[in-house]
């Protein structure tokens, strides 16, 4: 493959849309997906020394970070209620987008909800941007490309 063929299926990584319940809900500066990641169960055969079968477990939980969200009234209702020990578990969609912003691939969190909020560090002395950042616990993860 060439460098050319790379390039076109390369997409920058700040093209993208987060969305809760089915609607755009703000634009972050940051967006740190799901790490999909399975526990593994190691059984030692008798005899083998040399080798370890590693046989699948479960599915790890999964979170996702937002950072520096400029965002809509809903989703800040949904976190303070969260913080408040109301939880509702909500759909979370992050989609990637090309140049002309049409789909590049997606994540589809099921039944996420906040389980992190963290204000920004404000300093007189800094002329640094105040960031804040949402962290989401969620169930099952879709990856969808197209």
């Amino acid at each position: 493959m060439s460098i050319e063929e790379l390039r076109k299926l390369s997409n920058p990584a700040f093209r993208y849309v987060v969305e809760v319940g089915g609607t755009p809900q703000a634009a972050f500066t940051e967006c740190t997906l799901p790490v999909i990641e399975w526990e593994i169960e190691e059984v030692k055969e008798g005899g083998l020394n040399t080798f370890t079968h590693q046989l699948p477990g479960r599915r790890k939980g999964a979170k996702m970070t937002l950072k520096n969200g400029v965002g809509s009234s809903d989703l800040y209702d949904w976190c303070v209620k969260t913080m408040g020990e109301t939880f509702e578990r909500k759909q979370v969609t992050v989609t990637l987008l090309d140049s002309m912003k049409k789909k590049v691939m997606s994540w589809d969190l099921a039944a996420a909800y906040p389980i992190k909020w963290t204000g920004p560090q404000l300093k007189s002395s800094d002329n640094n941007v105040a960031i804040q950042s949402l962290e989401l616990a969620c169930g099952e993860v879709t990856v969808s490309t197209g």
